[in-house]
């Protein structure tokens, strides 16, 4: 029987290269897992019964979420501007 192979499961969830997702654009790639840490959120949050974290947990996702695009934005001008 083989051993559980943390690093493994953990890149063939996380890493963009090596999950399913792989095929799509990045940015599509990222979206869908920013929707699946959106959905595993309220899932965790409503299966304690624990309705007032999962609006906590919510908003903090949505600031995350926010941040992660401007930043996306930011570096992909970023790099426009390199090439022009």
């Amino acid at each position: 029987m083989a051993a559980f192979d943390l690093k493994t499961a953990w890149s063939s969830v996380m890493d963009e290269n090596k999950n399913p997702l792989r095929n799509y654009p990045l940015t599509t790639a990222h979206m869908i897992m920013q929707m699946l840490a959106w959905m595993w959120s309220a899932v965790f949050s409503i299966s304690i019964g624990s309705y007032f974290v999962f609006g906590i947990t919510a908003s903090a996702h949505i600031l995350m979420i926010g941040a992660l695009f401007v930043t996306l934005i930011m570096f992909q001008r970023a790099e426009r501007c390199k090439a022009d």
